[in-house]
């Protein structure tokens, strides 16, 4: 006797011929170079960089309450290239993220979800992230 799950694995394509359905609708079923697709995944991504930046930023402000010594360690550290690096890179989640969440408001009035102005938005997601990255950092280098 066969397993139930086994006949559920079978299915019809658009075609009407008989294909093998996946286990799940993961990396085989969708192509990951869609707009959509790749800015659904690096907003969870930025999500989960936003949270360890959050980690980084508590860190430093402990340091600064224990002390001067222990605050130069770790000021001394987000100065160093590798420490400006991770911090860029922290800014620029905050405003993908950022971007990307207005970008949800949008969707959320149920606008913005035709695949042309889902492209354009997607892109205009990016270009503001990349934007409004290089833009902190110009002011940041310009004050410090």
């Amino acid at each position: 006797m066969k397993d139930v799950r086994e006949a559920l694995m079978v299915g019809r394509n658009t075609e009407g011929k008989l294909v093998r359905r996946p286990l799940s609708p993961h990396l085989q079923a969708y192509n990951m170079m869609q707009m959509s697709s790749a800015t659904s995944i690096f907003h969870r991504a930025t999500g989960i960089a936003l949270g360890a930046g959050t980690l980084l930023l508590t860190a430093w402000l402990v340091s600064a309450a224990a002390g001067d010594e222990a605050f130069s360690v770790v000021q001394a550290l987000l100065a160093s290239w590798i420490g400006v690096l991770v911090l860029m890179g922290f800014t620029f989640a905050l405003f993908y993220h950022f971007c990307n969440g207005i970008r949800h408001l949008f969707w959320d009035t149920g606008r913005g979800f035709e695949l042309e102005a889902m492209h354009r938005n997607g892109r205009m997601v990016i270009a503001g992230a990349v934007v409004l990255t290089v833009a902190f950092w110009i002011v940041g280098f310009l004050v410090w």
